[in-house]
């Protein structure tokens, strides 16, 4: 018999009611139970950043993070960004600069952006985008078009805060 805890979790404004075996990580209930499967699953150890997710506004990896540890807190998940016709400026960002190739990097990428760019309002130097983004990994781009991606998210919102 499996021991299963009721746990209420806050996911892209909607509260949802699972229930979960201790052990299970934020990723397992994002894509198993809760069927969000733009967080991706790929090493498991926090190396790749595919698994990344918003916890109350910052980067996380998803796949360490044991899902009871978000009780109370806002996630965010890539689907929770924008719609199909209200795309977040990094989302149109990355399509205008073709920083999308295979897709599988891209959630995670998007939201460590997101992430970076709140916490860096302004216009980052490519220097900082590149140490921001370090923690996820990308096999197809060479990184360039996803750094020219988010250089333009960040100088757009800048003008929009001026």
């Amino acid at each position: 018999m499996t021991f299963r805890n009721a746990l209420t979790l806050n996911i892209n404004g909607s509260e949802h009611e699972v229930f979960i075996e201790p052990h299970w990580t934020l990723l397992d209930v994002l894509r198993r139970e809760i069927g969000l499967t733009g967080t991706k699953e790929n090493c498991i150890e926090a190396e790749c950043g595919v698994c990344t997710v918003l916890l109350d506004g910052k980067a996380v990896c998803s796949c360490i993070l044991l899902a009871m540890q978000a009780a109370g807190r806002s996630i965010t998940t890539i689907e929770g960004l924008g719609t199909p016709d209200a795309l977040d400026p990094l989302q149109v960002a990355f399509l205008k600069h073709g920083a999308v190739q295979c897709g599988y990097c891209i959630p995670g990428m998007i939201l460590t952006a997101k992430s970076f760019l709140a916490e860096h309002p302004g216009t980052p130097t490519r220097h900082e985008i590149r140490e921001a983004i370090s923690g996820t990994l990308c096999r197809c781009t060479g990184y360039q078009k996803i750094i020219d991606a988010i250089a333009d998210a960040g100088a757009e919102g800048a003008q929009a805060a001026s």
